[in-house]
């Protein structure tokens, strides 16, 4: 599956059950390397969220890792920890954002 399909897929899931996301008011970025190299915003507002490719907001969390990489993240399939510790995810602005959407995450998977 692609990024974008991912992200269409994870959309889709959160809305239709946004207790996982309730209360969240926040904008996640990722810069992805790799060949679907893109940067892809995640805005979660008002219990609902929606993705756009591209800057389009300030990031409170930005997160580099690779294309495939971050599929494994979405699916459960890469634990984020072992991934920071060993180079494969780099996450600039506050620790606390990325464990946030951690824990978003796995509600969704």
């Amino acid at each position: 599956m692609s990024v974008k399909e991912t992200l269409a897929q994870l959309k889709e899931k959160m809305n239709s059950n946004p207790e996982g996301i309730a209360g969240v008011e926040k904008v996640y970025q990722f810069d992805l390397s790799g060949e679907e190299e893109g940067t892809y915003q995640i805005i979660f507002s008002n219990d609902q969220v929606e993705y756009v490719e591209g800057v389009h907001q300030e990031p409170k969390c930005t997160l580099v890792m690779s294309d495939k990489s971050f599929l494994k993240l979405v699916e459960g399939n890469l634990n984020p920890t072992v991934a920071f510790m060993s180079g494969k995810l780099k996450i600039k602005g506050e620790l606390g954002h990325a464990l946030k959407l951690q824990s978003i995450l796995n509600k969704y998977q």
